[in-house]
């Protein structure tokens, strides 16, 4: 039997992927959907949440999953306690990631048209993903998408799974170089797979209607996807413009859960723009298409955003009631309903969100805890959101009159900046230099100012 490692290498050449037999022993005598659900289960007992269905699982048993994400890793392992990922069939992350870097060194780097080595951020269906584009012969698949440098191919055939997989590949792409890197450096190479994405669309020549409705759905989310690249780069204009592309992708598929993402991202975006009235009304449409799909998370974030807008109007009434349907909704739990785009929304991201709700009352001490003790929760490994954090504690804590701490906060940020680029975050740390300019010999806030300053004009 071929080894995992022998595996990565044909699927590297192009070859046909090995299946992976020692998964496939260890589901047992359950149907596929039978061990989805085992997964998801044990997903929830650590506090993880995966979107396992058994679709997952046969792409994992043909061998087409080399490597988990760390969420699965971290799921598969509790699963299985003793073993490791080379005993569940799974190539090694090193290895995968020791290949890589051997690739990296050649002549001709991987994705010339990329910020970043999109494979070394991506743990899994890399190679898959990369032929599923080569391979396909649908209308203008510009897989030059995500920097993979492929050209237009000509219409031979119908959208079938391997357009609909690098759809959707594509978006969990997305979202995890945004998680690692922030958003300044991807959002105009994200653009060309939404081009291509929507490009299927107008082909209209998907084989089969469940095809149809999973590349509509593909689509809206890398829309969503894209416009928030665009949101949290301070291109307010074109994410309003991918956020009502996705809106409208949903109502023709009639897509509730689409629809929710989309009301609820039109949402955030209409508070930062300071239009609150239509954040509150956007996060309530949000709320109406979720009431459908029966996930207590979604009805939680949503009513976060309706927060938000209310607390931006001044409202404060309307803010801490909107706050507690919010915690309600949350304390239910996850489940299985819940969509995979919300991984981000744990305790770290609900501590965040009532931070920024304080702050627009103006109570900068209350905000200030919250967005501690969101930071403290966060992921280490998810880099933008933890800089994010942490630059909202500092802003929160120089308003609240805590010079000292509030520059200790922010330089950590700055620390974070070689890795994380977000207009965003740098606008709050010039928000934060503000508060402070006049406390310079406090502390700390000398220094940070002059950090800050250094970092404004390497930009």
């Amino acid at each position: 039997m071929a080894s995992s490692s022998q595996a990565s290498g044909q699927a590297r050449q192009g070859l046909q992927a090995v299946p992976n037999l020692a998964f496939r022993r260890l589901r047992g005598q359950r149907s596929a959907g039978e061990f989805a659900a085992a997964v998801r289960k044990a997903a929830r007992e650590i506090g993880e949440q995966v979107s396992c269905d058994a679709r997952y699982i046969g792409r994992v048993e043909a061998g087409e999953i080399r490597c988990p994400n760390y969420a699965y890793e971290r799921v598969f392992l509790h699963m299985f306690p003793g073993l490791t990922l080379t005993d569940l069939g799974f190539t090694a992350r090193e290895r995968v990631r020791g290949g890589q870097v051997a690739r990296r060194r050649g002549p001709e780097p991987a994705h010339p048209c990329c910020p970043f080595d999109i494979d070394s951020d991506i743990d899994e269906e890399s190679d898959v993903l990369r032929r599923a584009f080569m391979t396909s012969g649908t209308t203008t698949v510009a897989a030059a998408s995500l920097g993979l440098g492929l050209g237009l191919v000509p219409n031979q055939r119908r959208v079938g799974e391997a357009e609909v997989n690098a759809v959707e590949e594509a978006v969990r792409r997305i979202r995890l170089l945004d998680d690692r890197h922030g958003a300044d450096g991807l959002y105009r190479q994200a653009a060309q797979p939404l081009r291509a994405a929507y490009a299927l669309l107008d082909a209209g020549t998907a084989a089969r209607r469940s095809t149809a409705d999973r590349l509509h759905s593909g689509a809206g989310e890398l829309a969503i996807s894209v416009g928030w690249l665009a949101h949290d780069s301070g291109r307010f204009d074109d994410a309003r413009s991918h956020y009502a592309e996705a809106l409208a992708t949903a109502r023709v598929a009639g897509d509730g859960a689409l629809e929710a993402h989309a009301f609820c991202n039109t949402s955030f975006l209409a508070r930062d723009a300071g239009r609150y009235r239509e954040a509150v009304r956007s996060a309530q449409a949000g709320q109406r298409a979720a009431h459908r799909l029966a996930s207590a998370r979604l009805l939680s974030l949503l009513s976060l955003r309706e927060a938000g807008g209310w607390a931006g109007m001044g409202d404060r009434g309307a803010c801490e009631k909107s706050l507690v349907r919010a915690h309600g909704y949350f304390d239910r739990g996850a489940a299985d309903a819940d969509p995979e785009w919300m991984s981000f929304f744990g305790e770290p991201e609900l501590e965040a969100l009532q931070a920024q709700c304080w702050s627009a009352l103006g109570e900068w001490s209350r905000a200030a805890r919250h967005a501690r003790r969101a930071a403290s929760l966060q992921d280490r490994r998810f880099t933008r959101n933890l800089a994010l954090y942490r630059a909202e504690l500092a802003l929160n804590l120089a308003h609240a009159g805590a010079p000292a701490e509030a520059a200790r906060a922010g330089q950590q940020v700055l620390d974070l900046l070689e890795e994380v680029r977000s207009t965003r975050i740098q606008s709050m740390l010039s928000d934060t230099a503000r508060v402070l300019r006049g406390q310079r010999g406090a502390g700390d806030v000398g220094v940070f100012l002059d950090r800050v300053g250094e970092a404004g004009r390497g930009v």
